[in-house]
């Protein structure tokens, strides 16, 4: 078993956390710790220092090389469950003989809506008894809203909660969890006391699949730390090499093989530069291969994962960000990549593909440039932009970090969606429940 890299390491101070406000509400993801979701991590930090109690129900136990310290004490205290074991089955038996109808119900329901696709049919099978005993654990302890992140199993899991126990809840929907397959969609947000989707872009979606404007969807952007994630103050003018960062999963839907054609292209006409590589993923060889095969071994360079701390100071050391997503073969693609989010608030220029709800965040030509997606020269020719105008690079990455405070802090998006939560009727005491014993 690989051991968890962890580093303990000290962050702004974000003011004191308000007073525990009553309000009791349990967080669904496919998986946690995840590396690459920040945006869960931080959202669940953010809402806590609001007051409000979060409790934690990963639908898998992820085990990554390298975890983010501030997700250490939400792994202590999660609530993580086996596919089965005695407990469960006997949760099963308990709300089978006591809520017959409940019970038979939710899972047919649960049959109904996902036959068609068997990812989600055969994912829906897989966590019906785990949900069901989450369900009896929850409405004994008070929770009052159930939250889930994505829109797939996690949703279908606060679908079943609620049919089963009658907690409200409520999803965000992000990119490609809304884009690949959107089985039983519609049966959750009719079901949802509200639905939270990223962007604009994604809201559309929505509407397309369901037939219309929908009254209980919201528009909730992430948000990144913005005492974090900030921007630093250079003593000296930066070297004339352009400093080049690029952070995700290396996988097909972040394009970097588009910015290592980029690099090429660079390299081809001369200009200095040295380009950073953060993450893992299914495609470090074939990425690693292709700067080989271009000459690029001593211009780019893959770091791997690094934590939220590492990112940040890898920011304040680059000159420019680039995020070069792709619509995916399989139709994946991205929503608004925090990693933007977090550059731009460092005060950092950034160059991303104008898809889905980026342009939402990247203005271009005022918070940042963006290009069509895949074009590997459109991509040199920003970069080259910035790399002779250090001017544009000042001009735009102050505009970015003030995008960024404005609309994508976030405790101002976590105090917004607490607002909704409240006003979705979960703002009574934290009392247990026990209608289902």
């Amino acid at each position: 078993m690989t051991a968890l890299a962890v580093t303990a390491e000290t962050e702004p101070d974000r003011g004191p956390v308000a007073e525990p406000s009553g309000l009791r509400v349990a967080y669904v993801m496919s998986r946690f710790p995840k590396l690459t979701e920040t945006f869960i991590l931080f959202e669940m930090a953010a809402v806590e220092r609001q007051g409000t109690d979060v409790w934690l129900f990963p639908l898998l136990h992820e085990r990554e090389a390298t975890m983010h310290p501030e997700a250490v004490p939400y792994v202590a205290r999660a609530h993580y469950q086996p596919f089965i074991d005695r407990a469960i089955l006997t949760s099963q038996c308990h709300v089978l003989r006591r809520h017959p109808r409940r019970y038979l119900g939710s899972f047919a329901a649960m049959l109904r809506g996902t036959w068609r696709s068997p990812n989600f049919l055969v994912g829906g099978l897989g966590i019906f008894p785990k949900v069901v005993h989450a369900a009896r654990l929850m409405e004994r302890d008070g929770v009052q809203h159930v939250h889930c992140h994505f829109a797939t199993h996690p949703a279908l899991a606060g679908f079943l909660i609620h049919r089963l126990v009658g907690i409200p809840f409520s999803f965000t929907a992000h990119g490609s969890d809304l884009h690949v397959d959107r089985t039983m969609l519609c049966e959750k947000v009719d079901e949802a006391a509200f639905t939270v989707t990223i962007s604009e872009d994604n809201r559309k979606v929505f509407e397309r699949e369901c037939g219309g404007p929908i009254a209980t969807l919201e528009v909730i952007h992430c948000g990144v730390d913005t005492a974090v994630f900030h921007p630093v103050p250079r003593a000296t003018p930066r070297e004339d090499r352009l400093s080049i960062l690029s952070i995700g999963t290396l996988h097909e839907v972040k394009g970097q093989t588009h910015l290592i054609e980029a690099c090429r292209r660079l390299a081809a006409d001369g200009v200095p530069f040295v380009c950073r590589f953060v993450g893992d993923g299914p495609d470090r060889a074939s990425l690693e291969q292709q700067v080989a095969a271009a000459g690029l071994t001593d211009q780019v360079e893959f770091l791997g994962q690094r934590t939220r701390t590492e990112i940040a100071r890898l920011l304040t050391s680059s000159d420019v960000l680039v995020a070069p997503s792709v619509p995916t073969r399989g139709g994946k693609r991205e929503g608004i990549p925090v990693v933007l989010m977090e550059a731009m608030s460092s005060g950092l220029p950034v160059v991303a593909s104008a898809l889905s709800g980026i342009p939402e965040l990247v203005v271009d030509g005022s918070s940042g440039l963006t290009v069509p997606p895949g074009d590997a020269a459109a991509i040199a020719a920003a970069l080259h932009r910035l790399h002779d105008d250090p001017e544009l690079r000042g001009r735009l990455g102050a505009a970015a970090r003030d995008r960024v405070v404005a609309e994508f802090d976030v405790d101002r998006n976590a105090g917004r969606l607490i607002a909704r939560i409240r006003a979705a009727g979960a703002g009574g005491p934290a009392l247990g429940r026990t209608a289902v014993r």
